[in-house]
């Protein structure tokens, strides 16, 4: 309820202000309600009679004003009844026409006056104003709603993974163990669907042996193997020709010692070795450079590797296993069949719960590039379907630690590359190229340009991280330009092998190891000097009393690696170095580079 305008005029704002000082305030509420008693008489002014009624007009928040009183009877206004009186309070009879709202709040409400006012002001604007009015508000607010970018997805390396590892190497548990005289199944389990590999005769027509891989389009690698036959033929235990591993056993093997220059003591020295590695195995499968941690040796041999690289188990065990696939022994073929099925478990369990990484605590880049060597050509001349998640990890490893910039490795993934550590990872990607494994040809572009980027001489030298002519990195340097697709003829690769057989055979078994195989591809009159006196210094050097029988140090102990890592390293590549001649078939013998591992 409200006053009406009319009964507001004809109350003198003096009177207003001592007997109604809470008028019309709070809106909603009824007038009566808020209308306070006064106790003063109410008397018109002096000098009011016969003076016409003055309109007062109060600004919103002013303080009231006295104004003179018109002459005439005023009509008493029924009051609520305050805290001090009890008594009822009547309505007042109200005219209802034509009266506006008050306005005017009191000063002591200051909200319910901002309400009253922001009312007015939007009841007395045109319509257009309050319009425009929303609009802006709601432009501003949606210019204040700030929406993120849509997020760019990052590059994302995809690796393969192995859901189905933990099954499939249930079979590797180790058994109890067996009579001493039955070495083949010792500690081991034997797999139920092994099937052991006869040797046969493969006879090829093949112009281009080691093209075979390129017949087959690289898929994902636990879905496609290549044929048997084909994988054999080219690979495989047996047969082949170019590069390949199809030379290690049976009577092909016999036939290449003969027409490459071995003879009945090299090869027993080879196997007296791997005798020595059978002795130093350890309970758990693997290896370790530190031969007292072997339980049947305790340090009876000499120079069993010291410092943080002796604990690198990876590097060891890597180590200890390529000498018995050089010789064509397997976990499925040859006498060691159970110790090497512990071997591949132990390195292949490490590169499976590495995500690719198959070294540990003391390894580095090196190391896994031994061990991809390992777990490929194991899976080539196999088949055996549990050794191709490993090896197609420990491969992804190499090609994503593989520098962005310069196209090398070193001890780290990513670091910028040395010859040294390329050589061993190039020599893993090529085995796994021809195990039928993805290896990408990116990778292999780049790793020709840090070649690049280290030879001297138009490519005849190499030094270790950039240009130079280092005899063992020159070694290596050459080897990889080899599998690259050099041809025979290439100026610089016959420059730089004259110079190595130059130099001939030295007590730096790391030089002498790929200096061999270089001279052994190119074969001629250079290759016929270089081995004579490199198997017979071999031969000769081989430790041959006591616990040590089998294995090398003294004599071979040049360059950097002997001391670090003893005994297991020396014996291992000078194992390798006696079994050149059917360990990797000449490549010139039958010119076989694949497009994918090409320059």
């Amino acid at each position: 309820m409200a006053f009406s305008g009319m009964f507001l005029r004809s109350v003198p704002n003096s009177i207003a202000e001592s007997h109604f000082p809470t008028l019309c305030l709070v809106e909603g509420e009824p007038m009566a309600s808020q209308i306070r008693p006064s106790t003063a008489p109410i008397t018109a002014p002096k000098g009011a009679a016969g003076a016409p009624p003055v309109q007062s007009v109060r600004k919103p928040g002013a303080a009231p004003q006295a104004k003179p009183v018109p002459a005439g009877p005023v009509r008493p206004v029924a009051t609520k009844p305050t805290a001090s009186s009890a008594q009822e309070v009547p309505k007042v009879g109200v005219p209802k026409a034509g009266v506006p709202k008050p306005q005017t709040p009191p000063s002591g409400q200051p909200e319910s006056q901002e309400r009253s006012l922001g009312a007015s002001i939007l009841g007395q604007a045109p319509a257009w104003a309050v319009s425009m009015l929303l609009h802006i508000v709601v432009l501003l607010s949606m210019a204040l709603v700030v929406s993120e970018p849509p997020k760019q997805e990052e590059p994302r390396l995809i690796t393969s993974t192995a859901p189905e590892v933990a099954e499939e190497f249930e079979e590797f548990e180790e058994q109890p163990e067996q009579p001493d005289d039955a070495p083949e199944t010792n500690d081991a389990v034997v797999m139920s669907d092994a099937t052991i590999v006869e040797d046969v005769q493969v006879v090829s027509t093949a112009d281009d042996l080691d093209a075979a891989p390129m017949s087959v389009e690289l898929t994902d690698f636990s879905t496609e193997t290549a044929a048997s036959s084909d994988l054999l033929s080219t690979v495989g235990v047996v047969g082949g020709k170019g590069g390949g591993l199809g030379g290690r056993s049976g009577a092909q093997r016999q036939s290449l010692v003969q027409s490459g220059g071995g003879n009945s003591q090299s090869e027993a020295a080879v196997e007296a070795a791997l005798k020595w590695f059978i002795q130093h195995q350890l309970p758990d499968g693997g290896w370790s450079f530190d031969l007292k941690e072997c339980p049947s040796c305790q340090g009876q041999c000499t120079h069993g590797g010291e410092g943080g690289l002796a604990k690198d188990r990876g590097g060891a065990t890597a180590m200890a296993l390529l000498p018995f696939l050089g010789r064509g022994y397997t976990h499925k073929e040859g006498p060691y069949k159970a110790q090497l099925e512990r071997g591949l478990h132990f390195l292949a369990s490490m590169t499976v719960a590495g995500n690719g990484k198959a070294y540990g605590t003391g390894g580095m880049m090196y190391s896994q590039g031994i061990a991809g060597i390992v777990l490929s050509e194991s899976y080539a001349m196999t088949q055996d379907k549990r050794l191709a998640i490993p090896a197609q990890l420990a491969l992804n490893y190499i090609m994503a630690g593989q520098d962005p910039v310069g196209g090398g490795w070193r001890y780290s993934p990513k670091q910028a590359g040395d010859t040294s550590a390329v050589g061993w990872q190039l020599m893993a990607l090529k085995s796994g190229n021809l195990a039928y494994l993805e290896v990408s040809p990116i990778v292999i572009k780049k790793a020709v340009e840090f070649l690049n980027s280290a030879q001297g001489d138009d490519g005849a030298t190499y030094g270790y991280t950039g240009p130079g002519a280092g005899p063992s990195t020159s070694a290596v340097g050459l080897l990889c330009r080899m599998y690259l697709g050099w041809k025979k003829d290439h100026p610089a690769l016959q420059r730089g092998v004259e110079r190595l057989a130059k130099m001939g055979p030295s007590k730096d078994l790391y030089f002498d190891y790929y200096a061999t195989q270089i001279l052994h591809h190119m074969e001629g009159d250079m290759w016929v000097a270089w081995n004579a006196k490199m198997r017979d210094m071999l031969v000769t050097s081989q430790a041959t009393k006591g616990h040590e029988t089998g294995s090398w140090y003294t004599g071979v102990d040049g360059g950097h690696g002997p001391h670090a890592v003893g005994r297991i390293y020396c014996t291992s590549l000078a194992t390798m170095i006696l079994e050149v001649y059917y360990r990797h078939l000449p490549i010139y013998g039958q010119q076989s580079v694949d497009e994918d591992f090409k320059e």
